[in-house]
C-alpha cells in the first residue's frame, strides 16, 4: 500500500451528540496510531482557534512531540494564531501560515468581573458564605472589585503558565528565553517578520503546502495527494496495528464538567458529572473481572459537596479492589480534586490547575 498522510484538525467546535466533530480523547489516539501505522507517513496538522484550557493544549502539544519520535513528519499551517495555537504549532517539524494569517502573541491576561455595585443599585443583597480566603467563587456577586487574595492567586497562577511558556517555546525554537520575551513584548508585527527571525517555517496557502506534500511524496502532480481525514482514521482499530487486543484490560473513566447529585432539567451528559451514573459506572467496573487497573481522567472545577463526597468514597472503594490512578486535565479543583484524592496514585499536567482552597454556599 502506497504512502498516505493523517489529516488532523484541532479547533474549538460545540460538542453534541449529533456533532461529527472528534473528541479529544480520539484525536489524540489517532496521533498513536498513527506513529505505529506502516501506511501513514505524516500528519498535516490545521490549528484552528482554541478556547480549551492549557491542560488539553499541553496534552495535545505532548501527542505531537510524541509522534515526532517515530521518525515521521508533522506539518503544522495555523491562519489564526494565538498563545495556545503556536504552543502547538511550534512543536510541529514545520509550521506554514497564509499571508493573510493573523498572529496574536501578546503575551496572557486574565480578568475577572464583579456585580456587587449593580445588584446593590436595585435592592439585591446576595447571601453569600465561605470558608478559605482564597475561595473567591461567589466574590463576582458580592464584590465591586478584586481581592487581593483573589488578585494574588490569579497572578500566580498566569505567571506559572507564562513562563511555562517561555521555557518550551524557546527549547522547542532553539531560541534565547530573553529572546522570546523580547519578542512577545513588542506586540505587533507582519507574517514576513515571523518567517525572518524563524517563528514559522514559510507563508504558504494551504494548497502549496498540500502541493509541496505532494512533492515529497513522489505523489504525481495530475494526481491526488493519499490522505485519511481524521474522523475516518477514529475507526481504525488500535488491535489492527497491535497496541490492543490483551484479554486484561485497563479501564479509562471520563469525569469532565461540574459535579451535582442527580441530573437537573437543563444538564447535558457531556457537560457534567452525575453521582447516581458515575457511581454506577464505576460499580460495574470494580465487578468486572476483565478490567485489572482503572485511569480515572478528571477535567471538572468541582460541585455539589455531598456528590463529590459520595463519588470519593465508591473511588476509595474501587482502589481497594484493584490499581486506580486518578490523571488531571486542564483543572481538578474542589470537588474534583477530591475525586481524585480516592485514587492510589494521581498526575497531572504540566498546566493543569488543581488543589481545594475553600468551599463556599449560597
Amino acid at each position: 500500500m502506497g504512502s498516505s498522510y493523517n489529516s488532523l484538525q484541532i479547533s474549538d467546535q460545540l460538542q453534541s451528540r449529533f456533532s461529527s466533530r472528534l473528541s479529544l480523547p480520539q484525536i489524540c489516539e489517532n496521533f498513536t496510531k498513527a506513529a505505529y501505522d506502516p501506511r501513514i507517513s505524516g500528519i498535516y496538522l490545521h490549528i484552528e482557534p482554541l478556547a480549551c484550557g492549557w491542560g488539553k493544549v499541553e496534552e495535545i502539544r505532548r501527542h505531537v512531540l510524541d509522534f515526532r519520535k517515530s521518525g515521521k513528519f508533522v506539518v503544522g499551517f495555523t491562519p489564526a494564531c494565538g498563545e495556545k495555537e503556536y504552543y502547538i504549532g511550534c512543536a510541529c517539524e514545520e509550521l506554514y501560515a497564509p499571508p493573510s494569517a493573523y498572529f496574536a502573541l501578546y503575551g496572557l491576561s486574565v480578568q475577572a468581573s464583579f456585580l456587587g455595585g449593580v445588584l446593590e443599585k436595585v435592592g439585591i443583597q446576595p447571601q453569600v458564605e465561605r470558608i478559605g480566603k482564597y475561595k473567591s467563587a461567589g466574590d463576582q456577586l458580592i464584590r465591586k472589585s478584586i481581592s487581593e487574595e483573589n488578585r494574588e492567586m490569579l497572578t500566580a497562577l498566569l505567571d506559572n503558565i507564562y513562563e511555562n511558556w517561555l521555557d518550551k517555546v524557546s527549547v522547542t525554537k532553539g531560541k534565547k528565553r530573553e529572546d522570546v520575551e523580547n519578542f512577545i513584548n513588542e506586540g505587533v508585527y507582519q507574517v514576513e517578520r515571523l518567517k525572518e527571525d524563524g517563528w514559522i517555517t514559510d507563508i504558504k496557502y494551504d494548497d502549496e503546502v498540500v502541493s509541496m506534500l505532494k512533492e515529497r511524496l513522489g505523489t504525481p502532480k495530475d494526481k491526488s495527494l493519499p490522505t485519511v481525514d481524521y474522523r475516518k482514521y477514529s475507526r481504525v482499530r488500535s488491535r489492527t496495528l497491535g497496541l490492543a487486543g490483551y484479554q486484561d484490560q485497563i479501564a479509562l473513566i471520563r469525569a469532565s464538567g461540574s459535579i451535582s447529585r442527580v441530573r437537573g432539567p437543563f444538564s447535558m451528559a457531556s457537560s457534567s458529572i452525575i453521582a447516581e451514573q458515575f457511581i454506577e459506572y464505576i460499580r460495574s467496573v470494580r465487578e468486572s473481572k476483565k478490567y485489572k487497573a482503572v485511569v480515572i481522567r478528571i477535567d471538572s472545577p468541582g460541585g455539589d459537596a455531598l456528590a463529590s463526597d459520595l463519588i470519593w468514597r465508591e473511588i476509595r472503594l474501587l482502589a481497594e479492589t484493584k490499581p486506580v490512578i486518578a490523571s488531571m486535565a486542564d483543572v481538578a479543583a474542589s470537588g474534583g480534586y477530591y475525586m481524585a484524592m480516592g485514587a492510589k496514585a494521581i498526575v497531572a499536567e504540566n498546566l493543569t490547575l488543581t488543589g481545594s482552597i475553600g468551599v463556599v454556599t449560597g
